[in-house]
């Protein structure tokens, strides 16, 4: 008996190696790279027991922008301001039109002032005290209504993975690569 036709047997291995080479090629594509968070995406961080939906202001631009022009924050919405280190803070509400409350974090995460801030006013809201790192801009009347008070903390491991998914390195900002590790 005579083999079988040779062009024949030539067609069927290269299909056959064409079907092993993709086969093995399924499942195995290459990781792709992850896009950071735009500042407009909204991470979920408590503040003592309460859930926020925060913005995470972390570059210089989106900082100096705040919330100017924002309309009307949700409930449990607002914006929290990430600096890389212990410092004294100042706001004010230029184009800002909504009443906000401003809430004033150490480097540990714990709540050390509140202020009430007013549309439009271009008055400075300085805090008192100098070691703070993060400040959280709600509506105003937020704190009182939910029972957060000075004490409180926020959640620092969960603003750390905020900051890292926004493309942030960890190590610029004081404390947060710590909070992250536990």
């Amino acid at each position: 008996m005579k083999n079988a036709n040779p062009v024949s047997r030539r067609y069927g291995l290269i299909a056959w190696l064409l079907a092993a080479v993709w086969l093995t090629g399924c499942g195995r594509a290459e990781p792709a790279a992850e896009t950071p968070l735009g500042a407009d995406h909204h991470f979920t961080i408590n503040v003592g027991e309460k859930p926020v939906e925060m913005q995470l202001a972390i570059a210089p631009p989106e900082m100096m922008r705040g919330l100017m022009e924002r309309g009307l924050l949700g409930r449990h919405e607002g914006m929290l301001f990430v600096y890389t280190k212990p410092q004294q803070m100042s706001f004010w509400m230029r184009n800002t039109p909504n009443p906000l409350d401003i809430g004033f974090f150490d480097a540990e995460g714990v709540l050390r002032e509140v202020y009430q801030m007013y549309p439009y006013d271009e008055t400075a809201v300085k805090s008192r005290r100098t070691d703070l790192q993060y400040a959280l801009e709600m509506n105003q009347g937020w704190f009182a209504a939910t029972g957060v008070k000075i004490g409180d903390k926020l959640d620092l491991a969960a603003v750390a993975a905020g900051v890292k998914a926004r493309g942030f390195p960890l190590r610029g900002f004081l404390g947060l690569s710590e909070a992250a590790a536990k």
